[in-house]
């Protein structure tokens, strides 16, 4: 089978406990999104793929330079979830507080205990560390999440009467469901003719290559969400030189709102 992974969403389902190394790949198709899962067997094999895939979502390829330092992050962050014999610290001894370092939704599913024995086994993990190495492979972790970057708008698309998630990333925008957070389709920028704002209906335009895109925002003015969409556009045309100067002009041109 040979799939084109170039815009498509790249995802993780891992438990190292149980051995279980997925990857989950959803892929742009003219319905929507296609959804294909790969098992990998161990986490080398995994961290490979894993990079790879990521790469190939931006229209790269194994040969890119950025390859082997992906693994290498990819490796790092499987390393600190790595269960322990023993916690450091005595879960009896210790005053932990779950609903301060987990999401509501797992408090429903385990019980207080069992979850303070699991903070108290990754804490055990990175207890060694300095502070610096645990503020760098507290950014990695964070940057490894699926939803790292995206910002999340309710919009109505032009003739439809529900609400629905959109998402704006650094590179893509995101229809997503506004019940499961899953992704319904992903649009990259680098596909991107034009977006405009009709200020008479606050009605937002996209125009990409293979799709046109209007929809209006109920939970903020439309000019924010052009704001995000010029912004990333601005920064992406940016070069890494330390010293470039800032165009101010484009910038506003980019983020104004106006055609």
């Amino acid at each position: 089978m040979e799939v084109n992974l170039r815009g498509c969403e790249v995802s993780s389902d891992v438990n190292i406990s149980a051995a279980k190394y997925s990857i989950k790949l959803q892929i742009p198709v003219p319905e929507g999104m296609s959804e294909v899962w790969l098992r990998c067997e161990n986490e080398q094999q995994y961290s490979r793929w894993m990079a790879a895939c990521r790469l190939a979502c931006k229209g790269k390829t194994m040969a890119d330079s950025s390859y082997e330092s992906e693994v290498a992050s990819i490796l790092a962050l499987l390393s600190m979830q790595q269960p322990t014999s023993a916690a450091v610290i005595n879960p009896n001894q210790a005053d932990i507080q779950p609903e301060y370092f987990i999401a509501p939704r797992f408090l429903k599913k385990f019980k207080t205990k069992q979850i303070a024995q699991r903070i108290l086994e990754a804490h055990a993990n990175v207890s060694e560390l300095s502070l610096y190495e645990a503020k760098i492979n507290y950014v990695k972790a964070w940057q490894a999440l699926p939803e790292f970057g995206i910002t999340y708008f309710t919009v109505k698309f032009r003739n439809s009467k529900k609400e629905e998630l959109l998402g704006i990333a650094f590179n893509r925008l995101i229809r997503m469901d506004i019940n499961t957070g899953s992704a319904l389709k992903t649009w990259r920028y680098n596909s991107m003719k034009s977006w405009n704002i009709n200020w008479e209906v606050k009605e937002m335009m996209v125009q990409f290559e293979e799709d046109n895109l209007a929809f209006y925002c109920t939970c903020a003015n439309c000019k924010v969400v052009h704001e995000f969409i010029g912004g990333y556009i601005f920064c992406s045309m940016r070069s890494k030189e330390s010293n470039q100067s800032l165009d101010e002009e484009l910038f506003h041109k980019l983020t104004g709102g106006w055609s």
